[in-house]
């Protein structure tokens, strides 16, 4: 199946989105699909497949916006536009971009992918696209966000959702990562934290629980310069290293060295710069890296993880406004190895069965009834 793939964001980035779309292109891909990416040019000069780590080279097209404004971004779908007609019209168009899809939705069949309730939209935007005759999927990130996507369109009853969490690759499907030399001491345990350092996803709670555990030294892997800053500088505890931002290719070299690895995120969680708050719907990528590497995981006790992680059976769940409840999920688990190695393959277990791209990457255009939309085998 002939898929254009429209993001609204830009590659290469800083940010999980666009991991989120490079992974699932290369999911596409690997299940026999001829996939096209049509993104925002980023501002890094990186190669995208060796930055991201994919192993498929999708051809990519970078195609601007004039300006940041409703504006511009529908000038920019108009470019999509001329580039899918010039090509012929694919056999699907599957689009987490809004304004992009406003401009191709008459093209083909098409699947917009969405992972918050968008508040940012013209008014009436979104509800035409939901209500386009060319609709054939609405794919959602939670369980939560379906129900308030259903509650926000009550006219729209008959809603083809789909809910599809996010998801990681097995480490084994790469090519092996470098194995980085981690600062602190040799025989301190290691409790690692790996995500972005917005307000929300709990890093105070870490810098509370270093310094309550000063035994255990705690890494920090990821953040931009500005929000490690915001961070580290008044960071008083000696037994926390901040590593900042690394290419998502070389994150799998990080989570083998960790003993313990946290989830703690807040009830309210906000992205880039405050400008949404998405803590009700969120679907954490690297909850899912985690559970691929068959780490013992402490994440937050909060609805929409419980979605994905049970207590004592592929983590440790805890309240996420109490520090001694995860000092003592904490200390339990780096003196009890049975326990960490239990809680790891049980969530390793589930994520191969369950949340791996390509299975994902099948679950989203699986039953359509285009051209193998079913991809060329199995899920993987």
């Amino acid at each position: 199946m002939r898929i254009a793939y429209l993001h609204g964001g830009s590659i290469p980035s800083f940010f999980a989105n666009g991991v989120h779309v490079m992974r699932m292109c290369d999911a596409f891909t690997e299940a026999g699909h001829e996939v096209t990416l049509h993104s925002l040019p980023g501002s890094a000069t990186e190669d995208p497949y060796a930055y991201y780590g994919v192993r498929h080279r999708f051809p990519i097209r970078l195609v601007p916006a004039p300006d940041h404004t409703p504006d511009g971004y529908r000038a920019r779908g108009e470019a999509i536009r001329e580039l899918l007609t010039g090509d012929g019209a694919p056999d699907l168009i599957y689009a987490r971009d809004p304004y992009a899809l406003a401009a191709t939705a008459d093209l083909a069949p098409f699947v917009y992918e969405v992972h918050q309730l968008r508040r940012d939209l013209p008014p009436g935007a979104e509800r035409e696209l939901l209500g386009h005759p060319r609709l054939a999927r609405v794919v959602v990130i939670t369980h939560e966000l379906a129900r308030d996507l259903r509650g926000a369109y009550p006219d729209l009853p008959g809603l083809p959702v789909v809910v599809a969490p996010d998801a990681a690759d097995p480490p084994e499907t790469h090519a092996a990562a470098a194995t980085p030399v981690l600062p602190g001491r040799p025989d301190a345990p290691r409790i690692g934290y790996v995500g972005h350092l917005y307000d929300g996803r709990g890093i105070d709670l870490i810098l509370d629980l270093a310094g309550r555990l000063p035994a255990f030294d705690f890494h920090l892997v990821g953040g931009t310069a500005e929000d490690r800053a915001r961070w580290e500088d008044p960071c008083p505890h000696p037994n926390v290293y901040f590593h900042g931002h690394r290419p998502p290719a070389a994150l799998p070299g990080y989570f083998p060295l960790f003993d313990v690895v946290l989830a703690p995120h807040q009830p309210k969680v906000y992205t880039w710069g405050r400008l949404d708050e998405i803590g009700r719907w969120t679907s954490p990528m690297k909850l899912f890296e985690y559970m691929s590497h068959g780490r013992a995981i402490v994440a937050s006790d909060l609805p929409v993880l419980r979605e994905v992680l049970e207590d004592r059976v592929n983590s440790l769940l805890r309240p996420s406004g109490s520090p001694q409840a995860w000092v003592d999920a904490l200390t339990e688990l780096v003196a009890d190895e049975a326990l960490r190695g239990k809680l790891g393959d049980e969530a390793r277990r589930q994520f191969l069965e369950r949340h791996t791209w390509r299975r994902r990457a099948d679950r989203v255009v699986a039953g359509l009834g285009l051209p193998d939309s079913a991809g060329t085998g199995g899920a993987r």
